[in-house]
């Protein structure tokens, strides 16, 4: 994953911590940081796309609410997110996307319905606090 700027873009306080899952075969049913149970909670992640900007993309991830973790399975998402370039060609790696934070549901769920302008969405996004990376002794 590419280095972060601090710089918020979501007008929301920064909320939630994100670590995108790299391993095919583990889940996280456990929280890596404190051990409780992770749950399945449906969040809309504001991501960055390479050349193409940013997108609201609707994804079930493991969550942790003690810890405020969203940990979201990479391939699940580089799947989803290849549905959304318009190319074939085009590859999404870990350098053409950026996770940035969550848009609240209600926002998301409306513009479904009807496309919202950028600054709309963005005064309901909220940016991440942190970023972790989960490594193999947590999984």
């Amino acid at each position: 994953m590419r280095k972060i700027d601090r710089r918020t873009i979501g007008r929301l306080p920064s909320k939630y911590a994100f670590a995108l899952n790299p391993y095919v075969d583990v889940r996280f049913s456990r929280c890596p940081r404190c051990r409780r149970l992770t749950y399945n909670r449906k969040f809309a992640l504001l991501i960055h796309l390479e050349r193409i900007g940013l997108r609201v993309l609707g994804k079930t991830c493991r969550y942790c609410a003690s810890c405020e973790l969203i940990i979201a399975h990479k391939t699940e998402l580089e799947t989803e997110l290849a549905r959304i370039i318009p190319s074939p060609t085009s590859e999404v790696t870990d350098e053409s996307y950026l996770v940035i934070g969550t848009v609240a549901l209600k926002t998301w769920q409306r513009a479904l319905q009807t496309p919202l302008p950028i600054n709309q969405i963005l005064d309901q996004a909220a940016d991440f606090k942190r970023y972790s990376k989960l490594s193999p002794v947590q999984a």
